[in-house]
């Protein structure tokens, strides 16, 4: 199993998933218990979500799980969230809090390393050669990072999400025409709530690879699965009907992104020539 697949466009806008892999190696799966086996975290069907949606994207998809590791935190192990629940680079346990690993089979700090430097590691190099290759094609590269989750997490946050979650780190991994842009779409989407850095305000992939003053802008789509699944517990259906009503909203969203690319670039180019003039 390769850690990442990578499917090639020549447009300016790059779609990472890093959370609807599923595979778990079998020396992983072995210590991993019951509620574990259920890897009831997924970004379920995310990647079959957006499938199609803009001509020319380029797709980043990690293949395995996030309880092998968490593509979207922090290598290093810091919290994206200080002072709030939130799961680890190494999950010991679910969404609910619950352990996920049978008793004394949980990794240590070594096999954590041994699992960053196989398949962490590897997305991250993959995702950063994609925005450099696009960004050398079109001077910008623009990431949009696609999730989900259950829209009812109490263990992470109270009531119930948004349908539409969109995080730019407080506008610090964007432009503000793109957050703008992507915030104003998803307010008008009729029969869908929305929010701007709320409860997810982006994690490590946006924060790490939204470099606006280069040239290369990142934002992260956190969406409530009862936007697309028919029921957010096993077995994790996609739902027809739902999905189709919400590709239209998502592709307008792409599309938005793709096409303000080429004035973000020229404004770009206009700043820089201000700045050594």
């Amino acid at each position: 199993m390769q850690p990442v697949e990578v499917f090639y466009g020549d447009g300016t806008v790059v779609l990472g998933v890093p959370h609807a892999g599923t595979y778990v190696p079998p020396e992983i799966w072995s210590c991993l218990n019951e509620v574990g086996q259920k890897l009831a975290d997924t970004d379920w069907h995310v990647d079959q979500l957006y499938s199609g949606l803009l001509p020319g994207a380029t797709i980043v998809k990690a293949n395995f799980h996030r309880y092998v590791i968490d593509a979207n935190r922090d290598p290093e192990g810091v919290s994206l969230y200080p002072g709030q629940n939130t799961t680890t680079l190494c999950p010991t346990t679910d969404f609910d809090g619950r352990p996920i690993y049978l008793n004394g089979s949980e990794p240590d700090p070594e096999e954590i390393e041994k699992r960053r430097l196989a398949w962490h590691a590897p997305y991250h190099a993959a995702l950063k050669a994609e925005l450099e290759r696009v960004h050398a094609k079109h001077g910008i590269a623009v990431l949009y990072d696609c999730h989900s989750i259950r829209s009812v997490v109490p263990y992470l946050f109270e009531g119930t999400l948004p349908d539409f979650n969109t995080g730019t780190n407080g506008g610090a991994t964007c432009a503000p025409e793109i957050e703008k842009a992507v915030v104003d779409l998803t307010a008008k989407a009729e029969g869908y709530t929305s929010i701007l850095n709320g409860r997810f305000k982006g994690g490590w992939t946006t924060r790490y690879h939204g470099q606006p003053a280069r040239g290369f802008h990142a934002i992260q789509m956190e969406l409530a699965q009862s936007t697309h699944l028919v029921s957010e517990d096993t077995p994790f259906a996609y739902d027809e009907a739902k999905a189709a009503r919400l590709r239209v909203h998502l592709k307008e969203i792409l599309s938005a992104l793709a096409d303000l690319a080429p004035a973000l670039v020229q404004h770009t180019k206009n700043s820089e020539g201000a700045n050594h003039g």
